[in-house]
């Protein structure tokens, strides 16, 4: 247990997490009961993952890559838990009376933008993490979507449940972000 407690610490767990928290308490206070515009779910859900992926790279990656310990696991469960973590903080606030978006599409994206971020740190360090998931996420509300799949695949995160390339897309990221992250580790 104190293990969990010291890495926690070293990722930046409790900062994280109190920031999702003060997000969704936000949300929550500056939008009362009833329906909200879905971009404003998708950019929450975004801000919840991009506060949770600084935390997928510790204090100095080389020491960490030296370490006798399999990361691969526990590389793979962070991915998971900071989309689980975006995405509950979400549902929470739509328990409380704003309705943001259907479940399916909250699971769906937190799903997708974790793995966005996992692919982001592979790429571009623990560090600019939240580049991937905050650039995907520009794209989707200010480029013209393409009409047909490309457009479901491009702009995924906007479009509502039941739709298929929307949900292969979200899952395809999650899985490879997750998979690229626990083998490969966050770029130094």
């Amino acid at each position: 247990m104190r293990w969990l407690i010291l890495h926690s610490r070293s990722r930046q767990v409790p900062t994280s997490a109190a920031v999702v928290v003060l997000v969704a308490l936000t949300l929550w206070a500056l939008n009362g009961p009833g329906p909200v515009e879905l971009g404003m779910a998708v950019l929450v859900l975004t801000a919840n993952v991009a506060a949770g992926s600084v935390g997928l790279g510790g204090w100095d990656v080389a020491l960490e890559r030296t370490a006798a310990i399999r990361w691969a696991p526990r590389r793979a469960a962070h991915v998971l838990l900071i989309g689980a973590f975006a995405g509950a903080a979400l549902l929470t606030v739509q328990a409380a009376g704003v309705e943001l978006a259907a479940t399916e599409v909250v699971v769906r994206d937190s799903a997708g933008l974790a793995g966005l971020a996992a692919l982001g740190a592979v790429l571009c360090g623990a560090q600019l993490a939240w580049t991937l998931p905050t650039g995907w996420l520009a794209v989707t509300l200010l480029v013209p979507t393409p009409s047909g799949v490309l457009g479901e695949v491009v702009g995924w995160m906007a479009f509502p449940p039941g739709t298929t390339a929307a949900a292969v897309t979200a899952w395809a990221l999650l899985a490879t972000g997750t998979v690229a992250y626990a083998v490969a580790g966050p770029r130094r």
